[in-house]
């Protein structure tokens, strides 16, 4: 089918090419057939919902198919399975651009355990040779994206590493005979990756040595008469039987698709920019001139009638760079959108009955013969490519580069990432229970970098600001929030990793109910509510608990109020027989409100026995806005039986001494203020509950309790407010400036409010 033509112009092009480029001058290519011009049918626009729609289907048809794979060993032949080669990173470059849209948890995790599997790392270590190979590298782009949501710094390490070692190959003078990168495709898989790491780090070092091999591979491949690159230099020289050369469709989709991500991280003021743009319009050119009638490309561009079945996979990158390029103020919008929206439906007609995208050539190195049902993961993300930058189309141009992804909040972040399993030695309560406490001393007692690291100050106790007592003795302080979380606002988070704890905290409180999981590993447990000394106007509960150790303290408050089975701050249960009848922990929950102004939820308890043979059950909606101390609950009780019921509302006696603190009570205006016990070290916590004195019965005393006992109509709701301070906190410093506070209080006690 072929023969050999020698073709010295060719050669000598190639070098004019490349100094014309280097001076700044464009570089003409050989007469393409133009697009035609837009028509008004043409040229409508997909809906960006519709098309969203198709992609997290075929993502979601792609992560279960590669689920269904098992992982092999080694992942070099890999090209269904989840793998570290290049078929499967093709695919987690679209995906996480996807995730930035979507924030979708099921792909983000999936991709978390991608790189968790690899841990982070490439393959290639049997010799230096594989270490270079560009396809080894592309797997970068997905640790860079998981670094630049989660700025973890072992994210990013072992790719590094890898690079670093390879800088001195890419840019070495005299430039040797053979390319580091010398077949098409390798401008897609490694190129981005240098060009990130630089844009991530700051270092201009890998863009500098990805710009010295990026022109070597051009020098070589393209083919300025045609504005294409030829796959590899075998195919320079290859002509069939009409002279006819053999440009490979996806092979200069890689290059379009690599110039794309190149771009986006490379400085608007890069001195080469220019180059890579003036090259990408010369390509967009010529391949917007090949499209077919039916809105796709040849396997072979040059070539139609050899192949001539639907091939998506490179058909995929062209409408992904030609979209790019219009959104990016690259490419004329009049001129290229309608050869977009042509390719895009010729691409959604080839979406499988499975939502996958199909019509995708096999792994290789050449056209050849595609079926409608052959699918590939790399094809899959040139879709996801294609449909997001398709998805933006109506929008006005972005400038170029692109900002990295901002960084994830801290409790996404842990939604997002893979819990490993428990060891399979840790079966039963007992042993869950103590692989719980090893957890929390690993956590407590590991040295840790980011607050004990060298050049970091040792944990000490910040002197005491004017009027301010002084801190609790701190082992070690806590690293500090992220950049953003360390401004005021209410919040209320689920904490499942701390057995589904509720956590809710304003400026100047914080406070925690327990929920299911507790039970089983911490039996019994009850309704009780928690409540926390804070010393910062920020959130920090999540991060206190993530220390291992929150009955400590470590700078910004502290866990030292003992709930155990009793009320806590303002627990409640039902008086009967002279008998306290309390709730398990709460049944199920919904967040209604997480800040900043205000935080607030609803829990409901299910049934209990209260005597012999009464149930009752309850719903609770507890809201915390900011500056206050009090949250305001609103609960409504259920019965089987008719007839009033006596709520007791309880504050403990002795939370964190042996001995009782002191209750003042005012019966009659329904305020209960609580002053604790000093700890010489911890200071001391006030709790307050304010209720509506009509509701009042009694006040009375057990063991463990103080109870105000009001009387309540089932399904009828009532109002209550519960309190609390501490006295190392920024608000009150002695038990005077608490029961101030609290009797200086005018609650709302109508629930319709």
């Amino acid at each position: 089918m072929f023969r050999v033509v020698s073709n010295h112009r060719t050669v000598i092009a190639l070098v004019l090419a490349g100094a014309a480029l280097a001076s700044g001058a464009s570089v003409s290519a050989a007469p393409p057939r133009a697009p035609k011009a837009a028509t008004a049918k043409q040229d409508v626009l997909p809906a960006p919902d519709a098309v969203l729609a198709v992609l997290n289907r075929a993502n979601s048809a792609q992560i279960k198919a590669m689920r269904a794979e098992p992982i092999p060993v080694s992942t070099g032949g890999a090209v269904r399975e989840m793998s570290s080669n290049w078929v499967s990173a093709a695919y987690y470059v679209g995906a996480a651009r996807l995730a930035r849209v979507t924030n979708d948890k099921e792909t983000l995790v999936f991709l978390s355990e991608a790189a968790e599997h690899f841990n982070y790392g490439l393959r290639g270590s049997r010799s230096p040779k594989l270490m270079l190979n560009a396809d080894e590298w592309a797997i970068g782009d997905l640790y860079e994206e998981l670094y630049a949501r989660r700025r973890q710094e072992g994210v990013i390490m072992p790719l590094r590493q890898r690079l670093d070692w390879g800088l001195p190959h890419l840019a070495r003078q005299p430039i040797p005979e053979h390319l580091v990168w010398w077949w098409s495709d390798a401008l897609f898989m490694a190129p981005p990756v240098l060009a990130r790491m630089s844009a991530l780090t700051g270092d201009p070092k890998y863009l500098e040595a990805m710009d010295k091999q990026w022109w070597r591979t051009f020098a070589r491949l393209y083919s300025p008469d045609d504005s294409l690159y030829f796959r590899d230099e075998r195919f320079v020289e290859r002509r069939d039987d009409q002279g006819r050369k053999l440009f490979w469709s996806r092979g200069n989709g890689w290059v379009m698709g690599g110039m794309a991500r190149v771009l986006e991280a490379m400085p608007a003021d890069y001195i080469q920019r220019p180059r890579y743009i003036t090259v990408f319009q010369a390509m967009a050119k010529r391949v917007a001139g090949l499209q077919r009638p039916d809105g796709l490309w040849a396997s072979s561009l040059m070539q139609p009638d050899l192949f001539p079945e639907a091939e998506t996979s490179g058909s995929a990158f062209f409408v992904y760079a030609l979209a790019w390029g219009i959104n990016h103020g690259v490419l004329d919008r009049a001129t290229y959108q309608p050869v977009v929206v042509k390719g895009w439906k010729a691409l959604e007609a080839q979406v499988l009955p499975n939502g996958m995208i199909g019509a995708v050539q096999k792994t290789g190195d050449q056209p050849v013969p595609t079926a409608a049902t052959d699918i590939g993961p790399y094809g899959t993300g040139a879709f996801l490519l294609a449909g997001l930058e398709v998805m933006d189309l109506s929008k006005p141009t972005t400038a170029l580069p692109l900002a990295e992804p901002a960084q994830d909040a801290a409790d996404f972040i842990v939604a997002t990432t893979p819990t490993p399993a428990l060891p399979r030695t840790v079966r039963g309560p007992e042993e869950e229970a103590r692989h719980a406490t090893e957890m929390k001393a690993v956590a407590a007692l590991a040295y840790d970098p980011l607050i004990e690291g060298p050049g970091l100050a040792p944990a000490q106790v910040p002197p005491a600001a004017p009027g301010q007592p002084t801190p609790p003795k701190m082992i070690y302080r806590m690293a500090p929030p992220p950049a953003g979380q360390d401004q005021p606002r209410a919040t209320v988070r689920y904490a499942p990793e701390r057995y589904d704890d509720i956590l809710w905290e304003n400026d100047r409180t914080a406070h925690r109910i327990y929920g299911p999981a507790l039970e089983q590993f911490e039996p019994p447990s009850t309704s009780g509510i928690d409540a926390w000394g804070k010393s910062v106007r920020y959130p920090f509960m999540t991060r206190q608990l993530r220390t291992g150790d929150q009955h400590a303290y470590h700078g910004e408050g502290i866990d030292y109020y003992n709930v155990k089975t009793f009320r806590g701050a303002g627990g409640l249960g039902v008086w009967d027989g002279g008998k306290l009848w309390v709730s398990r922990n709460w049944k199920d929950y919904r967040i209604l409100k997480d800040g900043p102004d205000a935080a607030a939820f609803r829990v409901s308890y299910a049934p209990w026995t209260v005597g012999e043979k009464r149930q009752v059950w309850e719903s609770r909606t507890f809201t915390l806005p900011m500056g206050t101390n009090f949250t305001r609950m609103v609960s409504t009780f259920g019965s089987n039986a008719k007839g009033p019921i006596t709520v007791a509302l309880g504050i403990t006696k002795a939370p964190t001494a042996k001995q009782a603190g002191d209750l003042r009570a005012d019966k009659a205006n329904g305020v209960f203020s609580f002053w604790d016990v000093t700890d010489p070290d911890k200071g001391t916590m006030g709790v307050a509950l304010l209720v509506d004195p009509r509701q009042i019965v009694d006040v009375v005393e057990t063991d463990s309790d103080w109870l105000v006992l009001v009387k309540v109509t089932p399904g009828k709701p009532f109002v209550y407010y519960m309190g609390a301070a501490w006295d190392k906190g920024l608000d009150f410093h002695s038990r005077a400036d608490w029961e101030t506070y609290v009797f200086a209080q005018k609650p709302d006690f109508n629930p319709a409010r």
